[in-house]
C-alpha cells in the first residue's frame, strides 16, 4: 500500500455538512474507504465543533490534527470560507498527534509541553513534527524554541500558525475531538518514509541598515536611537499618528522588516502589526536588541521565483533519496496572498508545475511559518528550525 492521499474541499454553508462533504471527497480522491490520518483546515466562519464532529463521525474517529486558517489552499488554488481535508493512508508511517500548552501564560513552556507529549506517546523515534501554533496569544519564535527544547537542537520542525480569516481575533486548533484556542496542535511522524522541505520568501532589502537600539520581545522601541516608526517615516514620509493598526499592517504586506542573520541567505522577515503613541512597533515575533534590520520590499515576480526555488529544493531532497512526493503540505503567509491579490493562484500553479500536478496538495494561509533554515532536512548537524513571516514553507512526504 505504501502512501496514498486525497484532498477534499467544501464551501457549503452548513458547518456539519461542510465537514462531512470535505472528508468524503478526500476519501473518494484517495480511492479507499479507510484513512490512517487526517489533516483538517477550516475557516472561522464555521462552527468549529460541528466541523470536527462531522469529520470524526464520517471517518469513524480517524486521528486528526488541524486548525483554522486565513484561507485554504489546494491544487486548484486558494479558497475562502471553506473546509478542507487531506486523508492519508500508509502502512509505513506512524502518526502521533497532540494538542496542548497555555501559550498566553508561557509560550516557550507551551511548545515544550506539546512536543514532550508527542515524544512520550510515540512508539518509535520521530523523524519530523508538523506543528500548528496559535501566535495571537504568544510569541511564535518562543513556541518553536520550546518545541526544540524537547526535541533537540537539530530536529526538523515544520508547520504554520493558525489563522482566522485575517481578523486577528481568535484562532482554533484541533486534535481528534478537541477544539481549543491558545494552544499548539500537530503530529509527529515516525516509521519509514522520505520527506523534503522548501522554504523561501523573495523579499529584497531597500534603504539603509538600522540597528535595533531598544526592544523587548516583539516590541521594537528604537532604531538608531530614534522611535522605531522612523524607518517608515524616513522612506514614506508618513507621520506616526497616520500609521495606526490597519495602515501599518497593510503597508507591511509589501514592506515588512528584515533581520540580518549570518546563517541565512535571505533576511529573516518580521511583520510589523501595530505602532503605539511613542512610535514603538509591535511585530509578529521578536526582533532582538542589537540586530541589524532593513526595510524590505516584495513583488509578485520575486515571490513566485522564491516559491519555485523552494519547490526545486524540496524536489532535490527526493531526487537524492531516489523517491517522489506522494503528498504536499503548504504553509503560506497571508501577506503573500494579499500581495498576489487576484493572482494568488499563480504562485500555487508555479509550485505544482515543479512538484507534479498529480501530487495531492493541502495547505493554508498562515500567521507565521516554521521550518529549518534553507529547508535542511538531511544533514542533521545543519538543521536549525526557525519561525518566519511572509514566507512559503512546503513539506512533502513520499515512500
Amino acid at each position: 500500500m505504501a502512501i496514498r492521499a486525497g484532498v477534499g474541499l467544501s464551501t457549503l454553508r452548513d458547518s456539519y455538512r461542510a465537514g462531512y462533504e470535505a472528508y468524503n471527497l478526500a476519501m473518494q480522491r484517495m480511492g479507499s474507504d479507510k484513512a490512517d490520518f487526517l489533516f483538517v483546515f477550516s475557516s472561522v466562519a464555521f462552527d468549529q465543533q460541528e466541523v470536527i464532529r462531522a469529520v470524526r463521525e464520517a471517518s469513524n474517529n480517524t486521528p486528526l490534527t488541524g486548525c483554522t486558517d486565513a484561507g485554504g489552499i489546494t491544487a486548484e488554488g486558494p479558497n475562502q470560507k471553506s473546509v478542507a481535508v487531506m486523508a492519508i493512508q500508509s502502512d509505513t508511517i506512524a502518526f502521533t498527534n497532540g494538542i496542548g500548552g497555555d501559550i498566553k501564560t508561557n509560550a516557550r513552556l507551551a511548545g515544550q509541553a506539546f512536543a514532550k507529549d508527542i515524544v512520550s506517546r510515540s512508539q518509535s523515534p520521530l523523524h519530523t513534527l508538523i506543528m500548528l501554533p496559535d501566535v495571537l496569544t504568544g510569541n511564535g519564535a518562543d513556541i518553536v524554541r520550546g518545541a526544540i527544547d524537547a526535541l533537540g537542537p537539530h530536529f526538523p520542525l515544520v508547520g504554520g500558525a493558525a489563522g482566522d480569516d485575517f481578523l486577528f481575533e481568535k484562532t482554533y486548533q484541533y486534535c481528534n475531538d478537541q477544539v481549543l484556542s491558545g494552544t499548539v496542535a500537530g503530529v509527529g511522524l515516525s516509521g519509514s518514509f522520505t520527506f523534503g522541505i522548501g522554504v523561501r520568501h523573495g523579499w529584497l532589502p531597500i534603504g539603509i541598515p538600522m540597528k535595533v537600539t531598544k526592544s523587548h520581545g516583539a516590541v521594537v522601541e528604537e532604531l538608531d536611537n530614534r522611535p522605531a516608526i522612523s524607518i517608515y517615516q524616513d522612506y514614506f514620509g508618513e507621520k506616526a499618528e497616520d500609521l495606526k493598526k490597519e495602515p501599518l499592517a497593510r503597508m507591511a504586506i509589501t514592506y515588512p522588516l528584515g533581520i540580518k542573520a549570518p546563517e541565512l541567505d535571505e533576511y529573516l522577515i518580521r511583520d510589523p502589526i501595530t505602532v503605539d503613541d511613542k512610535g514603538a512597533i509591535t511585530c509578529a515575533a521578536e526582533i532582538p536588541e542589537g540586530s541589524e534590520i532593513r526595510l524590505m520590499i516584495g513583488s509578485k515576480e520575486h515571490a513566485i521565483e522564491a516559491a519555485q526555488e523552494a519547490a526545486r529544493k524540496l524536489m532535490r531532497d527526493f531526487e537524492a533519496a531516489g523517491s517522489k512526493p506522494k503528498l504536499l503540505l503548504m504553509f503560506n503567509c497571508i501577506a503573500r496572498e494579499k500581495l498576489f491579490a487576484q493572482k494568488a493562484k499563480d504562485e500555487i500553479e508555479a509550485v505544482m508545475e515543479i512538484i507534479g500536478r498529480d501530487v495531492p496538495l493541502l495547505g493554508f494561509y498562515t500567521y507565521g511559518e516554521v521550518a529549518p533554515i534553507a529547508g535542511e532536512s538531511r544533514d542533521a548537524a545543519k538543521i536549525n528550525t526557525r519561525f518566519y513571516n511572509e514566507t512559503i514553507v512546503m513539506c512533502a512526504i513520499g515512500e
